[in-house]
C-alpha cells in the first residue's frame, strides 16, 4: 500500500518537473525569437563565420544576466524598471534597423554599425536581450530552479542567434546588395512590436 502511494507521488513529482521544464523551454524560444530576428538582419549584411559564433555567445550571456538582474530587481522598481528596458530595447532596434536601411539606399562608404566591434556585437545583444529583464523580475514567484531557468534561456537564445546568423548570410548570397537593407527593415519591424 506505502509501496503504491510512493510511486504516485514520485509520478506526479515527475510530471510537475516536466511541466516546469516545458515551461522553461517556451519561455526561452519566445525569448530567443529576438535573437532570431536581429540574426536574420545582421546575416543578411554578411557576416564571417567566426563572427556568428562570437555574437552568439555574447547573446547567450546577455539572456543568462539579463533576468538574473531582474530577479534580483524584483518589486515595483523592477517592474517599472523592466517596461523601460522593453521601450529601450524596441527604440534601439528601430534605430539599428534604420541606420542599416539608411546606408544601405544611401549607398556612402561609412558602414553602419559595425557588428565586429566589441560595441557593435553588445549594442545588437543588449537590444535583443534587454526583454529578458523583464521576464527574470517573474522569475522570482516561478518554484523551478533560477539558475537552471536562465541558463537555458542563455543557451536556447545563443542557439536561435546562431541559427538567424546562419540564414541570414545564406539569405544574403542570393540577394545581394540589397541584403543590408532588408536585414535593417526586419530590425525596424521587431523594434516596432517592442513598442505595440
Amino acid at each position: 500500500m506505502g509501496n503504491g502511494t510512493g510511486g504516485r507521488r514520485l509520478g506526479v513529482a515527475s510530471q510537475l518537473l516536466w511541466g516546469q521544464f516545458i515551461a522553461v523551454v517556451l519561455m526561452a524560444v519566445a525569448l530567443g525569437l529576438d535573437a532570431l530576428s536581429m540574426g536574420l538582419g545582421i546575416g543578411m549584411k554578411g557576416i564571417r563565420k567566426r563572427d556568428i559564433l562570437t555574437i552568439s555567445l555574447i547573446i547567450a550571456f546577455f539572456h543568462i544576466v539579463m533576468p538574473l538582474a531582474g530577479m534580483l530587481m524584483g518589486g515595483y522598481v523592477g517592474k517599472l524598471l523592466g517596461q523601460v528596458a522593453t521601450v529601450g530595447g524596441g527604440i534601439l532596434l528601430i534605430l539599428l534597423g534604420a541606420h542599416m536601411v539608411y546606408h544601405s539606399l544611401n549607398g556612402s562608404e561609412n558602414r553602419s554599425l559595425d557588428h565586429r566591434s566589441v560595441g557593435g556585437m553588445t549594442m545588437y545583444a543588449l537590444s535583443v536581450s534587454i526583454d529578458s529583464f523583464s521576464v527574470g523580475i517573474s522569475l522570482g514567484m516561478f518554484s523551478g530552479d533560477p539558475v537552471l531557468t536562465v541558463l537555458t534561456f542563455g543557451a536556447v537564445a545563443g542557439l536561435m542567434a546562431m541559427t538567424g546568423l546562419l540564414l541570414g548570410s545564406r539569405v544574403a548570397g542570393w540577394i545581394g546588395e540589397y541584403g543590408e537593407a532588408l536585414g535593417g527593415v526586419i530590425l525596424l519591424a521587431f523594434g516596432i512590436r517592442f513598442l505595440i
